[in-house]
């Protein structure tokens, strides 16, 4: 796609927006970098932005005149497509694309791209070092931390990418279009924006709107939404599962971890090699094959990345122990079901901390996967009043209320005995305290290191 000279507006000023306009000014487009905080200013976007000079700036509030001879729009993926101002571009026949529609038309090579409400970043790691040990030219980027666009200008006809792709991220696109899916499981998450489940999992399916009759979809067989799935979409469906043995597919077989396609079956790893803790982690990596597989990597390189990978930043962390206590970071359990894997993988009595940004959905399946594992439950943030009301109604009243991480911390130090572990986990986003999930990982593990 050829945009030199057209006049292109980026709304969003964070790592996304400023990757989508450097890629664009850097392919010649006119680019204007929009944002609606009205405290921003161009001088201070001056060190991240390659194109600043050539480029135009608004911030605050956008009206009709700035919207007029716009070829298209590309919204960042914090901005929600019902904002008022994205009416603005909607009303005047202005194109609205995500970021990842743009970098996935000014890009190159071949696609794949993973979705789900758990497990996003341990699998597209994964698929992204398989990748890597097979392919000269290969990008791991999207909702994992690496704006697409980042790479795209860096991409070369024998590129391969992985894509992690988020439901934000999809509501706007138009032409994005992997040639390998999957969609690795759907809970409640972000139904302050998608507002019910059924629009949201339609979101994530729509990650194979695009792709044709001979491309694959991996789809989680063992979650009821994304089994359902498989008559929906355009593409070949391959399930994974860790509780049926499939008849096509990846599935669990005691400790085995088989690949079966036209009859024949093939072990591809055991679990006793996995370095991941969790039954959670051994869907990741079922789906991971899958993938990789449809990518073209043979099973040698498959089973010997498998066998090697260990556990992403953020999640079932292992920090430290300290004076006999284990620490786990479990900052990525930003929802109810992300955060019940996280007290699954623990096999010693836990305090918890727990509680952010409020997002919508019920805590109540995450209160009873306590299950007698967790002996405190140590609460933070805005969710804090609200997840003690669902905890004291099914019996849990083992809660303390702290007015920071550190604080949090601390209280489970004072705590915990000998053989006993901590871990944040706190289904909720990090928004009421924190810039990112990462940063509030970071700052635990600073605390934790603190102890020692």
């Amino acid at each position: 796609m050829d945009v030199r000279g057209k006049e292109v507006i980026v709304c969003g000023a964070g790592k996304s927006g400023v990757a989508a306009s450097n890629l664009l000014t850097a392919k010649g487009a006119l680019v204007t970098l929009y944002d609606g905080n009205k405290e921003l200013t161009k001088e201070k976007l001056k060190d991240s932005l390659t194109g600043y000079e050539a480029m135009n700036f608004i911030f605050g509030d956008l009206d009709a005149n700035d919207v007029k001879g716009k070829e298209f729009m590309v919204l960042s993926p914090g901005i929600s497509i019902e904002a008022p101002f994205v009416k603005l571009f909607i009303e005047n026949n202005i194109p609205v694309w995500s970021e990842v529609e743009l970098a996935y038309k000014l890009g190159k090579g071949r696609l794949c791209a993973i979705t789900g409400t758990n497990g996003k970043t341990t699998t597209t790691t994964l698929v992204g070092d398989i990748l890597k040990a097979y392919y000269d030219s290969a990008f791991v980027v999207g909702n994992i931390g690496i704006p697409y666009t980042e790479s795209a200008m860096f991409m070369r006809e024998d590129s391969v990418t992985v894509a992690e792709i988020s439901s934000f991220q999809l509501e706007s696109i138009i032409d994005f279009h992997p040639e390998v899916t999957a969609v690795l499981n759907v809970t409640p998450d972000h139904l302050n924006r998608h507002h019910t489940m059924e629009i949201y999992a339609d979101t994530k399916m729509a990650i194979t709107k695009n792709q044709t009759a001979d491309e694959v979809c991996v789809l989680n067989y063992d979650d009821e939404i994304t089994r359902a799935m498989k008559d929906k979409i355009p593409a070949k469906t391959v399930y994974f599962s860790r509780t049926v043995k499939l008849d096509n597919g990846v599935y669990l077989d005691n400790d085995n971890i088989c690949l079966k396609e036209n009859d024949k079956e093939e072990v591809i790893i055991r679990t006793d090699e996995l370095k991941l803790l969790g039954a959670h982690n051994i869907e990741n990596v079922m789906a991971a094959i899958a993938i990789a597989k449809y990518m073209g990597v043979p099973k040698d390189v498959i089973h010997d990345v498998i066998r090697d990978f260990k556990a992403v930043e953020h999640r079932i962390e292992y920090v430290a122990t300290v004076d006999g206590v284990d620490y786990y970071n479990d900052s990525k359990g930003t929802n109810p079901d992300a955060a019940i894997k996280g007290i699954e993988a623990m096999v010693k009595p836990t305090y918890l901390i727990g509680g952010g940004y409020d997002k919508g959905v019920p805590f109540d399946d995450w209160i009873d996967a306590f299950n007698g594992k967790v002996r405190k439950l140590v609460l933070i943030g805005a969710t804090k009043q609200m997840i003690a009301g669902t905890a004291k109604s099914h019996g849990f009243n083992e809660i303390i209320f702290a007015d920071s991480l550190e604080e949090a911390v601390k209280i489970c130090h004072d705590l915990a005995n000998d053989g006993e572990a901590v871990l944040l986990s706190p289904a909720c986003a990090s928004w009421d305290m924190f810039d990112s999930y990462e940063q509030r990982g970071e700052l635990f593990k600073e605390y934790v290191k603190g102890l020692e």
